[in-house]
């Protein structure tokens, strides 16, 4: 595990852009795994400017999102299919068919979920998986509870995750019950995973996820499996992990 602290989210943006580019540069097919939420905004931002600025070009990446809400289509305001377009992926030199997120509508649900863990394995797995980090410790939507060794499933939303998403929609009712996400497995099976953590509200999951005591219950925990897994911090996120170090 490498943490990387900085003092505020612009920053904890700039050096998740920094390490996104430098993979696209040593490898211009890099496959990147995207996630949603506003955790990545700032370094999606970044990456957008890194084409115009920095010369960046995805015209050879291919893209796999965790994870899609069921029962939305693609072209639903709320859906993660057009989060990710509206975003960062209509803003970049990527072509719309190398991107790769859930279908929310495809029915039946479980034939989606296999679909798609056969595309991760086809095309990935990622060379560098992105990841948000949920007050209860979940990773792309595997809630508490999630088996290490899960697959691309079909998960029930908890309340505070529900809760948590209801600012993007008209009232928590809204929410979907029920998201399609990459497993736990399906995570680790990156080559690189990137883990952005901002704010005070992400300060207990922060403390809890660097104790390094892995748990079906706190599903980031998990990640301590992994060899190759970078944390990248602000202040206040860190405030509780730096207050037991005093």
């Amino acid at each position: 595990m490498k943490l990387i602290r900085v003092e505020n989210y612009k920053e904890m943006s700039s050096k998740a852009a920094q390490l996104v580019e430098q993979q696209i540069l040593d490898n211009p097919h890099s496959v990147l795994g995207l996630a949603t939420g506003s955790t990545p905004l700032g370094l999606y931002e970044q990456l957008i400017q890194g084409v115009s600025e920095r010369g960046i070009s995805y015209r050879h990446v291919q893209t796999i999102n965790l994870d899609e809400y069921q029962g939305l289509s693609g072209d639903h305001p709320n859906s993660y299919r057009h989060f990710m377009n509206e975003k960062l992926l209509g803003h970049i030199d990527i072509s719309l068919e190398n991107t790769h997120i859930p279908s929310g509508k495809s029915l039946p649900v479980e034939a989606e979920c296999q679909r798609y863990e056969a595309l991760i394995d086809k095309i990935g797995p990622p060379h560098l998986q992105m990841l948000g980090m949920g007050t209860n410790g979940h990773i792309g939507f595997n809630e508490p509870g999630t088996l290490e060794t899960s697959l691309t499933h079909c998960v029930k939303l908890e309340a505070s995750t529900r809760s948590s998403n209801a600012r993007f929609f008209s009232d928590r009712d809204s929410v979907p019950t029920h998201a399609i996400t990459m497993g736990i497995q399906s995570i680790l099976k990156s080559e690189q995973i990137l883990v952005l953590a901002s704010g005070k509200k992400k300060a207990q999951a922060v403390k809890r996820f660097l104790e390094g005591h892995t748990s079906k219950d706190f599903p980031a925990s998990f990640l301590w499996k992994h060899n190759h897994v970078t944390l990248i911090v602000d202040s206040d996120a860190y405030s509780l992990a730096a207050a037991e170090e005093e």
